[in-house]
């Protein structure tokens, strides 16, 4: 039977006001248990400074309330002992040189036995190379354009053939054929708008222009100004991978201009959540679309949960997401594979997370030998009030990490089970 999330979102009423108690003393600095119980340290890195700063808070702490609901529990049960689980914390600064320095001084200095962290590609390609060498996992929260196999990397968001494909199956269907590309200029839109331009030739759709902010840039009036010559011919579905405070300016950019109420343009996000939802407000983003695995507004007793537990703990005016939820549910998941394991080496929490369940706030999750989540595809809508109503699921998708849609990867799989370990 799960534990964790599954035992977290079933607790009587007076269960949860006794982990609610637990969490306080926590937040504290005190901890629960005898004062010689044994702890672990895990690495929480993710960028609390600089233009990422607003996507990844909100992750960091859903990953630290899951730590404080496994302690507040008893901690982790190892071979009979309870051990405390421990968040070292550093900012990554929104560069990827600090994500890479940040985690070597996790695991050297502070002797962490994971990691969970990161936003954009170019932040986790950083650190690949550092997990590798010190044989080490990186618990990663957040979708991404895929073309990665690495055994040391537990990937917890969506890849395309989960989020962008259905999403734009869907708008070609059901509003137009043609396509304008706009994104961040570093890894992940780069590679997605490739996988989008490939499904957008194989349905006959028209993809006419591409165009690249720096991330971190308010730039955008080039962006509009192709929006505005694009509509002079016709209905226009934008797909944005723009990342970061970004959206900020161009969603700003849109109303001044009056975009946002033309029924001839649809907007798709992949990187817009409802934490960047708040930042932009409500009436901008009113209308356009996102693709995500988990909204807050999902009907099930889990979200419920969980989004009740994350304000009670960082305030009722606060949103959940889903890397939020991704890294909160890689956390708990990461717990059960080293009870399982019984040990925190690396060899043997990745085997135990193979196959491996877990009950998270969007419903359940398996760990594919891909080190990918099988997980459900979602599309919403944002309401007049700002908040993303679910109006298609395309329930639950199998990870394709390489994608066939490109020449370099047709063909390739992705299945660690056959691996050679890695040294401890």
């Amino acid at each position: 039977m799960n534990k964790g999330i599954a035992t977290a979102t079933r607790r009587s009423l007076p269960g949860l006001i006794s982990l609610l108690s637990s969490l306080l003393l926590l937040s504290c600095g005190q901890r629960s248990g005898p004062p010689h119980t044994a702890t672990i340290r895990v690495g929480i890195l993710h960028s609390r400074t600089g233009t990422m700063a607003l996507s990844e808070a909100t992750v960091a702490e859903a990953e630290r309330l899951a730590i404080e609901e496994i302690n507040a529990a008893g901690g982790l049960k190892l071979n009979g002992r309870a051990v405390l689980v421990k968040a070292i914390e550093e900012d990554g600064m929104s560069d990827p040189a600090e994500f890479a320095r940040k985690a070597q001084q996790l695991l050297n200095e502070d002797k962490v036995v994971a990691i969970f962290g990161g936003w954009t590609s170019t932040s986790r390609k950083a650190m690949v190379p550092v997990m590798e060498t010190n044989n080490r996992l990186l618990f990663y929260p957040v979708q991404y354009e895929g073309q990665e196999c690495s055994s040391a990397v537990v990937y917890g968001g969506s890849v395309p053939n989960q989020q962008s494909e259905p999403a734009l199956n869907w708008l070609l269907n059901n509003h137009s054929e043609r396509l304008l590309l706009i994104g961040s200029d570093y890894v992940y839109p780069r590679t997605a708008n490739r996988i989008i331009r490939a499904q957008a030739q194989r349905a006959q759709a028209r993809v006419l222009n591409e165009r690249y902010l720096a991330l971190g840039s308010a730039a955008v009036e080039p962006l509009i100004a192709d929006i505005q010559a694009a509509l002079n011919a016709g209905p226009l579905a934008v797909v944005n991978t723009l990342n970061g405070d970004s959206n900020i300016a161009f969603f700003q950019a849109l109303q001044k201009q009056g975009l946002n109420q033309r029924s001839d343009l649809k907007v798709l996000s992949l990187s817009v959540s409802e934490e960047e939802a708040v930042a932009i407000g409500r009436r901008k983003i009113a209308g356009t679309y996102a693709s995500w695995s988990y909204f807050q507004n999902l009907q099930t007793p889990e979200s419920t949960a969980f989004a009740q537990r994350f304000r009670q703990r960082y305030g009722y005016h606060r949103v959940v997401n889903d890397p939020a939820e991704a890294g909160y549910s890689l956390v708990h998941l990461w717990a059960q594979a080293v009870e399982a394991a019984g040990s925190t080496e690396t060899n043997a929490v990745r085997s135990a997370l193979m196959g491996r369940r877990v009950l998270a706030p969007q419903g359940s999750l398996q760990m594919m030998p891909s080190l990918h989540f099988k997980k459900r595809s979602l599309l919403a809508r944002a309401d007049s009030e700002g908040r993303f109503q679910v109006i298609k699921d395309f329930g639950m998708i199998e990870p394709q990490p390489w994608n066939p849609e490109l020449p370099e990867s047709a063909g390739l799989t992705c299945d660690h089970r056959g691996a050679a370990p890695l040294k401890e």
